[in-house]
């Protein structure tokens, strides 16, 4: 039957990026602050809670390495933990994502301290980011790869603060803003290896299914972390 025929690759990734429809980047919480109407209170509520978020990517993606067999894919798959935790190797150093976003934290305001020590991370936000963490852990680590593919919406998030947030916030330095500038590119590179890893294990129809359920839980843990925030902090008209 047509219907039990898989998708071709071309189909495949068509119907994976038609997912950004439900991309955080539409939820009321991000829409405001990517429209000017946050205030400082929740612009800070806003880094001070997606820091878990940041600080989780890297632990995240060591439990993708863990299930890996693949030698090929580790070789690549390691690099978002060095992106996100910095290194220095041979007098090469990066200070890494989480560094880069602790440098936002004191651009908006907050102390280097109260953002290490999640005081104000809400519940419902380590609720979903835990979540996460955990599927990575036990999925099989195609599918783990496959839910990093929400960074085939992520260029556009980071280009979109790039290009308002100095207009609407003037009062955030402009230092804090390297943490969205590093991303474009390399949400880029990283789009590549998944969609690869994708494209190439879910080849039937039932795996291609599998492969957009999974984008969707990703999507909608995305969503929730918005949702957490909203309610803790409010969402401006």
């Amino acid at each position: 039957m047509t219907q039990d025929l898989p998708w071709s690759r071309d189909e495949f990734e068509a119907k994976l990026r038609e997912r950004g429809r439900a991309y955080h980047i539409h939820h009321p919480f991000n829409v405001m602050l990517n429209t000017g109407r946050a205030t400082p209170e929740q612009v800070r509520g806003w880094v001070a809670n997606r820091f878990y978020y940041q600080i989780a990517i890297p632990i995240k993606d060591a439990a993708v390495l863990s299930n890996c067999p693949d030698r090929e894919v580790r070789r690549g798959w390691v690099q978002r933990i060095l992106d996100h935790d910095g290194f220095e190797i041979n007098g090469e150093r990066d200070e890494g994502g989480i560094e880069t976003w602790l440098r936002l934290a004191t651009a908006v305001g907050l102390t280097r301290e109260e953002v290490l020590d999640l005081r104000h991370v809400a519940p419902a936000m380590r609720f979903a980011v835990d979540a996460y963490v955990n599927f990575a852990r036990c999925a099989p680590w195609q599918e783990a790869v496959c839910s990093s593919l929400t960074e085939l919406f992520a260029p556009e998030i980071h280009k979109q603060r790039l290009a308002n947030w100095p207009e609407h916030y003037p009062w955030i330095e402009p230092e804090g803003m390297a943490y969205f500038r590093s991303r474009v590119s390399r949400a880029r590179r990283d789009v590549e290896q998944g969609l690869a890893v994708t494209l190439g294990h879910f080849t039937t129809r039932p795996q291609q299914e599998r492969a957009l359920e999974v984008l969707q839980l990703k999507l909608d843990i995305l969503w929730a972390m918005s949702d957490a925030m909203a309610l803790k902090y409010g969402v401006t008209p």
